[in-house]
């Protein structure tokens, strides 16, 4: 008589469960938006193009400022911009998290993170630009305000649905990309004028 072969195990349900909730299933379930790469070079070069020439505009106006303490304090400026500017948001199984690189969160910003049990509703508040902006409103009253220039907002707000339960289908970006590529052409223009006028600075000096 050929001998039975053994039964193949089932899987139970405390075993799946614990599978899903296992670190590889939750750094699958992870994802990491960050701040659109448009947003960050336009405002990034806007800066530069407001700031570079002062330097130059000093030393040819005889400023009481020193041109050496102004590019200083305009180089530590643009730092402050670029950290502001790296604002990273984290979604996983737990909830949302609003990071920043450890020099950042060590100078000024500390970012928030919030469960998704303790989310009780998502909340409009209206810009002084006309503008809308959303809020997490947590059960303990306290609210976190929604980062709506990321890359991906749309997937990270299905995620916010899939996550809570709330209705996020009114919720769009506070900004759509051809406003800042209007302010992208705008910048490259003058930057040109920073140009020339940088040039002619330093043929007079």
């Amino acid at each position: 008589m050929t001998p039975l072969s053994d039964p193949i195990p089932t899987q139970s349900d405390s075993e799946a469960k614990l599978q899903s909730t296992s670190p590889l299933a939750a750094q699958v379930d992870r994802r990491v938006f960050r701040l659109s790469i448009l947003i960050r070079l336009t405002l990034l070069l806007f800066y530069t193009a407001l700031t570079l020439p002062l330097p130059f505009l000093a030393v040819i106006t005889a400023a009481p400022v020193s041109p050496t303490l102004l590019a200083i304090g305009l180089v530590l400026g643009a730092i402050v911009l670029y950290g502001a500017l790296s604002e990273q948001v984290i979604v996983d199984q737990q909830g949302i998290q609003v990071t920043y690189p450890g020099w950042v969160k060590l100078l000024w910003r500390k970012g928030w993170s919030l469960d998704w049990q303790n989310i009780q509703a998502l909340k409009p508040r209206s810009t002084g630009q006309g503008g809308i902006v959303y809020y997490f409103l947590s059960r303990s009253g306290e609210a976190y305000l929604l980062p709506m220039r990321v890359a991906g907002f749309a997937e990270l707000v299905r995620r916010v649905e899939a996550k809570t339960g709330i209705d996020t289908r009114d919720v769009r970006p506070l900004s759509q990309p051809w406003m800042y590529l209007i302010l992208l052409m705008l910048t490259v223009f003058l930057l040109l004028i920073d140009s020339w006028t940088i040039l002619t600075a330093m043929g007079q000096s």
